[in-house]
């Protein structure tokens, strides 16, 4: 019928739609999961680094040694004077990150300095997302 306007779309025009979504899909996905995992790193990282300057300014607030262990198998860092633990954050599963190090502790003395932090790094990784925090010798964070 001449008058007649069409109702809907063909089955062409539908699949067609599709494999441009699908596409579209395949490329945005890998893409946006990589943004994620590294927008969780770049957090616990911060989270690392917080941690350990506290630590570093409660031991020059209370004039006395404060230590920071680092579990890697859990990703908990425990921030504690003596044997009280004075905070315990689990970078791991509040991030869903794993956490690695070259040291599994580090003591910040009354002065501040670092005492078995030459060398240490602690990366945090999430798939192909790394990021790694450095302190000095002398206790700063990097």
């Amino acid at each position: 019928m001449p008058g007649r306007s069409r109702q809907g779309y063909t089955m062409l025009e539908l699949v067609i739609v599709a494999l441009i979504a699908a596409v579209l899909l395949a490329i945005a996905i890998p893409r946006g999961r990589l943004a994620l995992d590294r927008l969780s790193v770049h957090a616990a990282a911060g989270d690392v680094h917080s941690t350990l300057n506290l630590a570093r300014t409660l031991a020059l607030a209370g004039h006395a040694p404060v230590a920071v262990d680092i579990d890697s198998t859990t990703g908990v860092l425990r921030v504690r004077r003596g044997i009280e633990v004075l905070l315990s954050r689990d970078i791991g599963q509040a991030h869903g990150v794993r956490v690695s190090r070259t040291r599994d502790s580090l003591t910040y003395d009354s002065h501040g300095l670092g005492r078995g932090a030459a060398n240490l790094s602690i990366l945090v990784r999430r798939r192909q997302a790394v990021e790694t925090v450095f302190v000095s010798r002398f206790g700063r964070v990097r």
